[in-house]
């Protein structure tokens, strides 16, 4: 059931977003040459805490997902375990994270590269941002869902590149995962209706040369099959009769 959220919950979930807009803007930062995933997740953990805000990524879902935030490298597309491997030079890196402030809950995600890049892997990132960008649009009253993943998917595959089919984009708000889902590819004018007040996760997930995707050993960390680096931005986006309000 798609649920609804009051005009004071939505202004919760802005405080929410822009706490992690914050500490987002941090591990990016710090997102360099030697740097690892295990440091970004501790400096998350601390800045989250110092807060009052609960992590809800840790701890979540079966196996428990044993980290504050997810950082995922080059061919990992989603739910990397950040690790004490150093970033090296020309690294792609996702930093995804979640928090619950107050008892609401927001969940975003950025790419960003290490050093210099690869050209191709460049315009990874910059597909990825303009996707999201093109999904965000399309995120008012009166649309569907699928008017958000046509969107995306029109960009992406214009660009050259492919969008995840095996993992989709979601409501949020009171629980990390609510219905709708949101798929970053379909038809527009089908799907949920989406209506003022429904918040909703927008998440591309762009791959090079294939969209399959596979399930590493550790049981967390999905795999672009094409072995080659991917890329994904999410912002919590509130669907208002203004527009689409970002919240992260």
């Amino acid at each position: 059931m798609i649920s609804i959220k009051s005009s004071e919950d939505i202004e919760t979930l802005a405080q929410a977003g822009k706490l992690l807009g914050e500490i987002l803007d941090t591990l990016v930062q710090e997102t360099v040459v030697g740097m690892t995933g295990s440091k970004l997740d501790a400096h998350a953990q601390e800045m989250m805490k110092k807060k009052g805000a609960i992590p809800v990524f840790l701890g979540y879902g079966n196996p428990p997902y044993p980290a504050s935030i997810c950082v995922s490298v080059n061919e990992q597309v989603v739910h990397g375990i950040p690790n004490d491997t150093p970033f090296q030079e020309g690294d792609v890196v996702t930093i995804d994270a979640g928090l619950s402030l107050n008892g609401l809950i927001v969940d975003s995600a950025r790419t960003v590269g290490v050093g210099v890049l690869d050209p191709e892997h460049a315009r990874l990132i910059d597909v990825t941002k303009r996707a999201l960008a093109a999904g965000i649009a399309q995120a008012i009253p009166g649309n569907h869902v699928g008017d958000i993943s046509h969107a995306v998917q029109l960009l992406v595959e214009g660009e050259g590149f492919e969008v995840v089919r095996a993992l989709v984009g979601h409501g949020v708000g009171y629980a990390l995962h609510e219905d709708p889902q949101v798929p970053n590819f379909g038809t527009a004018g089908k799907g949920p209706l989406l209506k003022e007040g429904m918040v909703i996760a927008i998440e591309p997930m762009v791959t090079i040369g294939s969209p399959d995707v596979e399930t590493a050993e550790d049981g967390w960390s999905i795999i672009a099959v094409s072995g080659q680096p991917a890329a994904q931005q999410e912002h919590t986006v509130a669907i208002t009769g203004q527009g689409p309000r970002i919240l992260t």
